[in-house]
């Protein structure tokens, strides 16, 4: 695969997906320590929880979501290093890489618990879902055909 000015921007564009992936793993704590959004959705849809179990929740939803987003981190700085190195198979890597990060997102954002309600309250659902928007168009930009001269 040779490089274009495509290439480029999909590597910018890759790089600003890093940075909203690290932005929506960091928003959590900061709910956590400031405004317990989180905490407060699970109070709401388990409302015979205990103080100790909704933070025995709130922990968990927080390692799981840490997980997702190094993962997600991993595999934005793998697909920009393939790019930016001219392999081949970048451009179906970072397409499949997408589609699971989307995936993800989607499923972080509209799974419904037992208790009806959507595990994650919408505001950290939709936080989770940034980064698909800078996959989206480094996606798009690597597919795109360069113009002949």
């Amino acid at each position: 695969m040779t490089k274009t000015p495509h290439d480029r921007w999909a590597i910018a564009a890759m790089c600003a997906g890093l940075g909203l992936t690290v932005i929506a793993m960091v928003i959590p704590y900061v709910d956590r320590a400031t405004t317990q959004l989180l905490a407060d959705h699970i109070r709401a849809g388990y409302p015979a929880y205990t103080r100790t179990r909704v933070d025995s929740a709130v922990t968990t939803y927080l390692v799981l979501l840490s997980v997702i987003g190094a993962l997600g981190v991993a595999a934005w700085l793998w697909t920009a290093w393939a790019v930016h190195a001219g392999k081949r198979w970048a451009r179906p890597a970072a397409t499949a890489m997408f589609v699971l990060g989307a995936g993800v997102a989607l499923t972080g954002l509209l799974t419904r618990d037992s208790s009806g309600d959507t595990g994650l309250p919408a505001s950290l659902g939709w936080a989770g879902t940034a980064p698909c928007l800078a996959g989206g168009l480094a996606v798009a930009l690597l597919w795109r055909r360069p113009r002949r001269a």
